[in-house]
């Protein structure tokens, strides 16, 4: 794991909710780019139910310039057809990378929790998302937010987490939301930190329901029970999302197929000038998503980019500023 950027800490994050009975996984050593491609294209590829992916650095580094090889990891609930997947790793490595590919059993385990091992409390503006580990971390006037290892993605040290909170942060300092939706809640910290910071309300929801219960215990364990009640649904498919509109302030941290699709669904609940956050992003993903978006009279406003990920505020007719790199 590489210390990237002040306060942003890089781990093995898991990208698409693991299976949950995991027995096999393929390997790979690559470059960044490539582990970061192969991951993104397995859970845009396969059923979040039955596959799931981490990218990671293999070795520590603090050089922000130089970073070391690259895993990564794909599990599967069944073992996979190898010359298949050898052959959709050539798609965008390479026939010489893909030949590398190894597979394996493993035992069975909690993805995150071990994904978690070692971590630090990261900051995101006023937020600080922390362990119950790191509590002594926590400064007077931080927005804390406590999230335990759970089968559901979005921890605050995945890039994607990190650039919502940023934008949520930015936002804040203009603002106060009235009306608050966040897709694909996965782990709830950011309809948590909306919650906490406006003590009110967020309306949430995920496709899966482990990342629900998730969500849920998260508020309870952050006091916010009363504000973040999240509900099973695939996008905004629930009455009480479709109902609670129209929203001033979105978030979708999903994966680029999905909020693609979700454009319409969520332009339509979006009150007049509201903010969208969406994120999940690589940076190829970045045009195929404007245009989806931006058919629905909607563009962009703002672009944050963390560690190869890209998150964007979106704005009805909004201006396109230069991207800020972290």
């Amino acid at each position: 794991m590489a210390l990237k950027t002040q306060s942003c800490y890089m781990n093995p994050m898991l990208e698409g909710l693991p299976p949950n009975n995991a027995a096999h996984l393929m390997r790979l050593k690559c470059s960044q780019e490539e582990a970061l491609s192969i991951a993104d294209l397995f859970v845009e590829t396969f059923d979040p139910a039955e596959t799931a992916a981490a990218a990671f650095e293999e070795t520590p580094s603090t050089d922000d310039w130089n970073t070391g090889p690259w895993i990564v990891e794909v599990f599967f609930a069944d073992e996979p057809d190898h010359d298949a997947i050898r052959d959709l790793v050539a798609v965008v490595a390479g026939k010489e990378v893909a030949a590398e590919v190894t597979f394996g059993l493993v035992a069975e385990r909690n993805w995150v929790a071990s994904a978690l091992d070692g971590l630090v409390p990261v900051r995101a503006g006023r937020f600080l998302v922390h362990g119950s580990h790191d509590r002594h971390h926590v400064r007077t006037n931080d927005i804390a937010l406590e999230i335990e290892a759970a089968l559901a993605f979005g921890t605050g040290h995945h890039g994607t987490t990190r650039g919502c909170l940023l934008m949520l942060d930015m936002i804040l300092k203009q603002r106060r939301p009235r009306n608050v939706l966040d897709v694909g809640t996965g782990t709830g910290v950011l309809a948590l930190a909306t919650a906490r910071y406006l003590r009110r309300p967020v309306a949430s929801g995920d496709i899966d329901p482990i990342a629900v219960v998730a969500a849920a215990s998260n508020a309870a364990l952050n006091g916010a029970a009363a504000w973040v009640r999240p509900v099973v649904a695939p996008g905004l498919e629930h009455p009480t999302l479709r109902s609670g509109g129209p929203y001033d302030l979105i978030f979708a941290n999903i994966l680029a197929k999905p909020l693609r699709q979700l454009a319409p669904s969520i332009a339509k609940v979006a009150g007049p000038g509201a903010d969208i956050i969406v994120s999940g992003l690589l940076a190829r993903d970045v045009p195929g998503v404007l245009a989806a978006y931006g058919a629905q009279g909607l563009a962009l406003s703002k672009r944050l980019d963390i560690e190869g990920w890209a998150t964007l505020l979106l704005r009805s007719g909004g201006s396109s500023p230069r991207p800020m790199v972290w």
